[in-house]
């Protein structure tokens, strides 16, 4: 903050592309050259799996952590499905799907999530169906992930709520 000449947007541009690769599981101190060498990916790819030594991934289709840079953050509220009486492998497309159409409308597209969160009423049960539907919107370097087991949601009859974060 010491250059009179940057501008102010710059620094907080700065501070929050290291604050997301601090939550992502890396450190906030870490340069791109750190982060690319962490994940073994070209410094210049605006998303970055992180793999490293001691964090590994309970399954496939997400990373530990996720490095990402980009002029926008889109925050996706949690979504549900259109018809909360389907079968939970379509439950979980509707949600994918409204996913989809909160990041179009934000510049993104899920190439651009950088973190997702499941809630579950059922999350035994649901788990693996989530696991395998997901990888038909998502893509490598899968973005970092939380699966959670809840009583109940804020809706009636809603069993599952996926939260999404982009960086595009």
């Amino acid at each position: 903050m010491n250059d009179p000449s940057a501008r102010p947007h710059d620094h907080r541009r700065n501070f929050l592309e290291m604050t997301l690769a601090g939550m992502a599981g890396g450190a906030l101190l870490a340069t791109p050259g750190d982060i690319a060498h962490a994940s073994g990916q070209s410094a210049m790819s605006p998303i970055k799996g992180l793999f490293p030594p001691g964090a590994p991934a309970a399954a496939s289709g997400y990373s530990p952590g996720i490095a990402a840079t980009g002029t926008r953050v889109v925050l996706v509220s949690g979504q549900g499905p259109d018809d909360v009486k389907a079968d939970i492998e379509t439950q979980l497309r509707q949600t994918f799907n409204r996913i989809g159409l909160v990041l179009k409308a934000g510049g993104a597209s899920f190439r651009n999530v950088v973190m997702i969160r499941g809630y579950f009423v059922h999350l035994s049960r649901d788990l693996p169906v989530y696991r395998k539907v997901r990888k038909d919107y998502l893509s490598e370097p899968y973005p970092a992930s939380t699966a959670v087991g809840v009583t109940e949601l804020a809706i009636e009859g809603l069993e599952v709520e996926i939260e999404a974060i982009a960086i595009a």
